[in-house]
């Protein structure tokens, strides 16, 4: 889609979580790769963290975010496949007010095309909760890629045509 670049470009404040009972600072290379695409598209890191899988200790997380009234979307990386301790989308179905489905289906055809079938086991999904986005992406290096470069980074940019996240913000809470 193309960048209309006679619109001004507007960032916005985004929180980055990373979903894991194993990464640490030291070693969240998606989380680094988000955070770097996220600074170098012109956008604010508003927040980072790192939270063990378990559905509580994300609500928590996410509710506090999305509390804030600051934070205009949170992208995480992690949890979203099919063992059991993968509860990202479960803890996102806690917060939702609705689900934008396309974002799930949009991933998972940009994946196909690097990882085959196996992108069936992926549960990547985007939620609305009280004005906030929430972006699920799975942890794989490959994955945030696939996400931010074939996803995000265009409908979180003020200027992509013919329309955007961005440009919805404003009328997200109208009832």
């Amino acid at each position: 889609m193309p960048i209309d670049r006679s619109r001004q470009f507007r960032a916005i404040n985004i929180a980055l979580l990373t979903v894991s009972d194993t990464r640490t600072p030291a070693d969240d290379t998606s989380g680094d790769i988000l955070a770097e695409r996220i600074e170098s598209a012109g956008h604010i890191l508003a927040a980072r963290t790192i939270v063990r899988d378990d559905a509580d200790a994300l609500v928590t997380q996410l509710e506090a975010w999305i509390g804030e009234g600051a934070i205009d979307a949170i992208v995480s990386t992690g949890g979203t496949g099919l063992t059991g301790r993968d509860v990202t989308p479960e803890a996102l179905d806690r917060v939702k007010e609705k689900d934008i489905p396309g974002f799930g289906e949009l991933f998972r055809w940009l994946s196909y095309k690097s990882i085959g079938t196996s992108t069936v086991q992926s549960r990547a999904m985007a939620v609305l909760a009280r004005g906030t986005y929430i972006f699920a992406l799975p942890g794989s290096n490959g994955a945030v890629r696939d996400g931010w470069d074939g996803i995000l980074g265009e409908q979180l940019d003020s200027r992509n045509r013919p329309c955007n996240f961005v440009e919805l913000m404003p009328r997200l809470l109208e009832r």
